[in-house]
């Protein structure tokens, strides 16, 4: 994936760049237009020689649940010329990281065996702040293999208090 990373950066920078002063409004349509584009079927669709880039483009159009700025639909018709298509979803992750490092924020995926009600998630947001010195934007996904407790990975760091953890640590005690 390191060329997907390379032929995304430009586009991310480039993007980060035109829109600081909306970086919100542009992460919203650059995120729906990276989850449209990463579709295998909408991949197969694009890479077909008989479609044009026109078709293209008015299908992700249309497929976008809101009206996209002109910014946006200017940036998916240089995508889709430059035959990129297949970066959309990473060129988002890097402009994620551009918007986040500006303000001081990293993303946070909190795994859980269960639901994790509002105020709950918002104890563990606060205290997982306080751990890693920064502002966190938390994200829960639910894994029922944990058993219980959760799994927290920001950036390449990893918190792992999970039932399933301790028990993979007892069990290499048990058998060194």
């Amino acid at each position: 994936m390191a060329e997907l990373a390379t032929i995304a950066r430009p586009y991310a920078e480039a993007l980060f760049q035109s829109t600081k002063s909306d970086l919100n409004g542009a992460q919203a349509w650059v995120e729906e237009l990276a989850a449209i584009a990463g579709d295998a079927g909408l991949q197969q669709f694009a890479g077909n020689p008989r479609v044009t880039t026109n078709q293209v483009f008015d299908l992700i159009a249309g497929l976008a649940k809101t009206a996209l700025p002109d910014q946006a639909r200017n940036f998916l018709r240089t995508v889709i010329e430059n035959g990129r298509l297949n970066a959309l979803p990473e060129m988002a992750e890097q402009f994620r990281a551009l918007k986040n490092a500006q303000g001081g924020s990293s993303d946070a995926v909190v795994y859980s065996a269960f639901p994790i009600d509002g105020a709950a998630l918002a104890n563990v947001a606060a205290t997982l702040e306080k751990r890693f010195d920064r502002k966190l934007n938390v994200k829960v996904e639910l894994d029922a293999d944990l058993i219980g407790g959760i799994r927290v990975v920001v950036g390449d760091e990893v918190l792992d208090t999970s039932v399933k953890a301790r028990l993979e640590q007892m069990k290499v005690a048990l058998t060194a």
